[in-house]
Formats: C-alpha cells, structure tokens, sequence
C-alpha cells in the first residue's frame, strides 16, 4: 500500500475532524458538519481497508469506494464554503488537498489494474 496516500488521507481526516468541532462548536452547525465528518474520514478508513483486501478487485473496490467518498466530501465542502459557514480561505485549504488525494487514489488504481495487484 502507498504510505503517502495512507499519510495524506489521515492527515486530512484528522484535518475534518478539527473542521466539525469548528463547525459545531462555533457556527452551531451540525447537519452538515456531519455529513462532511463521515465522509471525510471514510476516505482514509477505506484505504485503510483496502491493505487487507481479500482480492484484487476487492482492493481497487475499495480504492473506487474511497473515491466516491472523496467526490461526497468535495460537495460539502462546497457547499459549507458557499453558505457561508467556512470562509475562503478555509476552502482553500482543505480543497487541494482533497484534489491531491482524488488524483493519488486514481492514479493507485489505475497502478493497481495495470500490474495486477
């Protein structure tokens, strides 16, 4: 498994958590600072999952799962940005992050199909 996406997906897991107890106790917000909690945090868990994948195609499920996930948290991100409750300048330091995981989790997959993990 690559450490740097296992890093990096913690590292931003551990960054939304910090966001909903932000959201939560100073905006008060708590439908969507749930939403973006688990689905930000899925990402990582499903590449962790995905280290002890019973096949293959188990794996790269996984790594497609996380993916999914990853697109959900762009959504509420973007829509937290665009309703006000994070500014941009918050935006715009979770979002490449969350680009560079899409970009290293396709490229993981597309490594893992190419050379039957």
């Amino acid at each position: 498994m690559n450490n740097v996406l296992k890093n990096k997906s913690y590292n931003f897991a551990l960054r939304i958590v910090n966001l909903t107890k932000y959201l939560q106790e100073e905006k008060k917000e708590f439908i969507l600072s749930k939403q973006i909690l688990r689905s930000g945090t899925a990402i990582g868990a499903l590449i962790a999952e995905s280290e002890y994948a019973q096949s293959k195609s188990d794996f790269i499920s996984k790594l497609h799962i996380s993916i999914k996930e990853a697109n959900e948290t762009n959504y509420w991100l973007n829509l937290l940005k665009d309703s006000s409750y994070i500014n941009d300048k918050m935006y715009k330091s979770l979002s490449p992050d969350l680009t560079e995981l899409l970009k290293i989790l396709t490229s993981s997959i597309k490594t893992a199909k190419e050379n039957n993990v």
